[in-house]
């Protein structure tokens, strides 16, 4: 795809955007987004990953190399979500069900624990190697058990999502500190990832369970989001607050992660959406514009993975000036997100931009995938930054949900 001429006529009806012979053609974003998505990433992980037990082999090179079967709870949870929606919302192919239901079965066999908990690493046989240590992990199985049950509808699977939903709650009450690895939380902070996951996880959980704890618990995560976390003064999403919901004094209190405000804040938008109350989503759209302008590296292109709210050249996070794939996959969905809610030509321009450096630094061609993680200068780095794995999700997340919106927008000339 080449790159596009950005200029808007809001009142254009049509499969694209134009005026004055300048084009953005959804029908051909979706087709380039389809491709990617069902040519190159799918296959990627279907060729050298699916182990014969089940699980989902994510600590792999570019290239497709398995360095370890170990398996991270965290990966395989996304993994079911994944496959689960690629059959719900793509295409209802068997092959995709198995995959999902096949690593199901194997987190199964190993969990949850007695205090309905999921063990956070199984080797690759489903022994576990270490056991309730993150709540994210939790997250993600609610996550994925949600999405697996309605393109299975068996019963025992959305048991298990309220099943982990009440050990969540449980432990948002009494774990002092939170089990939150790999971002161990400090005694008397909240964490913004924690509401930000929670919010989502709980809302999809909601929506297909009718329950209304489930309902209530999502409300309130999505509140401290947009209420609490997300600042007035600076329109910035911090990562740190008080238990009281003060802000913490700098360092660690004025982080900002772009890529991470803007994923929450689409969240919060599908949350949001169908709702009376516009002004979330008018304050979600204006966030994700703020972050985008607020995290770009205008020297050598790319959203920086965080930044310090004051300006301060120190972040007190690992790898500030790195350039990781998921915050722009994340912004591509939100752009077009962001536009079919307010038709500003701001959120198209931010899309190729974000498109034009992502298609430029990320893909590995020969073998499908993209690399996760480029230095300021956009080089390839090998360093862990969270998790050992290449991780299946946040990329074909993106690409499922950017034909969803790209279809909304006329973009699908099947």
């Amino acid at each position: 795809m080449q790159r596009v001429c950005l200029l808007y006529d809001m009142g254009h009806a049509g499969n694209s955007t134009e005026n004055e012979g300048c084009t953005m053609d959804f029908s051909e974003l979706y087709t380039l987004y389809r491709k990617t998505l069902l040519d190159d990433v799918i296959p990627f992980w279907l060729r050298h990953a699916i182990d014969a037990n089940g699980g989902i082999n994510s600590c792999i090179t570019d290239d497709g190399q398995v360095l370890s079967r170990d398996r991270w709870s965290w990966s395989q949870w996304r993994a079911v979500w994944v496959f689960s929606k690629l059959y719900n919302s793509v295409e209802p192919r068997q092959e995709w069900l198995d995959v999902a239901t096949g690593i199901h079965r194997f987190l199964a066999a190993a969990g949850p624990l007695a205090d309905g908990h999921w063990p956070l690493l199984l080797d690759g046989d489903g022994k576990i190697l270490r056991s309730y240590e993150s709540i994210y992990a939790d997250g993600f199985a609610i996550y994925a058990l949600t999405e697996l049950w309605q393109a299975t509808k068996d019963d025992a699977v959305l048991a298990s999502a309220l099943a982990t939903f009440q050990a969540v709650e449980a432990a948002l009450l009494h774990d002092q500190p939170l089990p939150a690895w790999p971002y161990p939380i400090p005694a008397g902070w909240l964490n913004h990832g924690i509401s930000m996951l929670f919010s989502l996880v709980y809302h999809e959980l909601a929506k297909v369970s009718g329950d209304a704890a489930v309902r209530a618990a999502a409300d309130s995560h999505h509140r401290r989001v947009m209420d609490g976390f997300l600042r007035n003064d600076h329109g910035l999403v911090v990562e740190w607050l008080d238990r009281d919901g003060n802000e913490i004094d700098p360092p660690d209190g004025t982080v900002v992660i772009p890529g991470h405000a803007i994923e929450s804040m689409w969240f919060q938008m599908h949350i949001a959406s169908g709702g009376a109350n516009t002004d979330v989503l008018d304050r979600a759209v204006q966030s994700i514009r703020r972050h985008l302008e607020f995290g770009w590296d205008a020297e050598y292109g790319g959203l920086f993975l965080a930044v310090d709210a004051d300006g301060r050249p120190e972040v007190a996070w690992r790898w500030p000036d790195s350039k990781l794939w998921w915050p722009h996959t994340e912004s591509l969905y939100a752009t077009l997100l962001a536009y079919e809610h307010c038709r500003e030509a701001w959120c198209l321009e931010w899309h190729e931009k974000v498109r034009a450096y992502s298609y430029a630094h990320y893909p590995v061609a020969k073998h499908g995938e993209w690399r996760q993680k480029l230095d300021r200068q956009g080089r390839p780095i090998t360093d862990v930054v969270a998790l050992p794995v290449k991780d299946p999700f946040h990329l074909p997340r993106a690409l499922i949900y950017c034909l969803d919106v790209l279809a909304r927008l006329g973009g699908d000339s099947r």
